[in-house]
């Protein structure tokens, strides 16, 4: 968000912009008055910095002064780069970030967070022990060829977000109007061309509506990967698809897919990922002191803060002494564990089991 904010108002600046107007702090926003359109956000991630208590100078509502208007950012900078933890600068590339031009985080009372790669961010080490578990689960339990386990796990291969067709074994990036984007198609670990992608859907790249999954994959035909532990999965069932591929064995590609999504899910039902990063939190875990500078920002203006996580408590319990402190529940007005997300908004059951636990505590 803070280095969002550097971004537009720099922005600003290359295509004349009229004014820059200073939001609570680090909430600032950047007026830019030409037609020019705002560009796309890059990226799914959005850094949230919590706003800090110092009076900064509204300028004028009509500036053509550039001198002005660098004056202004190089303000804004250091107030930013000063709020900043040391390092966090440095790591980030600030031509990723979306500047959010329209919400104040200061008028923002509640603040809700997972627990999975939003409190607590996880190493690389990690999607490399779940892809090696995963694939033995594969080759133990579901008796899958030896030679599967030459494959390794590949950081760079895919991305959150997107789609694979179960039945033509087809991973694949989808936009928003249902159109398969253009060179994203993989068979296995090989490309396919958009010619034989347009011929496999009979002549077009549009995915109808009906065989789409849902955000969350419960679609018959076409699954979305959503969640950052997603890409070791995919990777695995790319691994595997291209080992039946390479080595012209027939396979049911509906059962390689369930074969490969329960092996994975093995790993995360059965507790073998927690019991990882309870073993070793120094490896597994980052950026610890910003998740506590964060919270404890947040607390301290008087917002509400809430936990909701399908992780069980042991384990969320542990990684938040390790990144907080024991005393990290004083900062949440609420915590929910083992929630079972999405279902939990969903079912109405699960939510009044969460109003009635509140109204005991409560009495007492």
């Amino acid at each position: 968000m803070a280095l969002g904010l550097l971004k537009s108002i720099r922005v600003g600046l290359q295509k004349g912009a009229a004014g820059c107007t200073a939001l609570h702090g680090v909430t600032a926003s950047c007026q830019c008055r030409s037609d020019a359109k705002r560009p796309p956000s890059p990226g799914p991630q959005q850094h949230h910095r919590s706003r800090a208590k110092r009076s900064v100078s509204i300028a004028p509502e009509k500036v053509h002064d550039k001198t002005y208007l660098w004056a202004r950012y190089r303000e804004m900078k250091k107030l930013v780069y000063d709020l900043l933890p040391p390092g966090v600068c440095s790591l980030l590339n600030p031509a990723t970030i979306y500047a959010n031009n329209e919400i104040s985080l200061g008028d923002v009372e509640i603040y809700g967070f997972d627990y999975d790669y939003t409190l607590a961010h996880y190493s690389s080490f990690l999607h490399t022990m779940i892809f090696n578990k995963a694939r033995e689960i594969l080759l133990e339990q579901y008796k899958y060829p030896k030679g599967i386990k030459s494959y390794e796990y590949i950081p760079s291969f895919a991305i959150r977000g997107l789609h694979y067709d179960v039945q033509k074994s087809l991973l694949m990036k989808i936009d928003a109007f249902h159109y398969i984007q253009s060179g994203t198609a993989y068979r296995g670990l090989q490309p396919v061309s958009d010619q034989e992608v347009i011929e496999m859907y009979g002549g077009t790249q549009h995915i109808p509506l009906h065989q789409m999954s849902d955000f969350y994959g419960k679609g018959p035909i076409v699954k979305q990967f959503m969640d950052i532990f997603s890409l070791p999965e995919m990777t695995l069932l790319s691994c595997v698809n291209d080992y039946f591929i390479t080595h012209n064995i027939e396979f049911d590609p509906v059962h390689l897919f369930k074969d490969v999504t329960d092996s994975i899910k093995d790993v995360h039902v059965k507790g073998m990922m927690y019991q990882w990063i309870e073993k070793d939190m120094e490896k597994y875990i980052l950026n610890g002191d910003e998740t506590y500078a964060i919270l404890n920002r947040l607390a301290n203006s008087g917002k509400k803060l809430f936990l909701i996580t399908n992780s069980p408590f042991s384990f969320v319990d542990k990684g938040m002494k390790h990144m907080v402190g024991k005393h990290w529940r004083e900062l949440f007005d609420a915590v929910i564990v083992q929630a079972d997300k999405p279902s939990f908004f969903t079912d109405r059951r699960k939510l009044a089991s969460c109003l009635l636990i509140k109204a005991l505590q409560e009495t007492g």
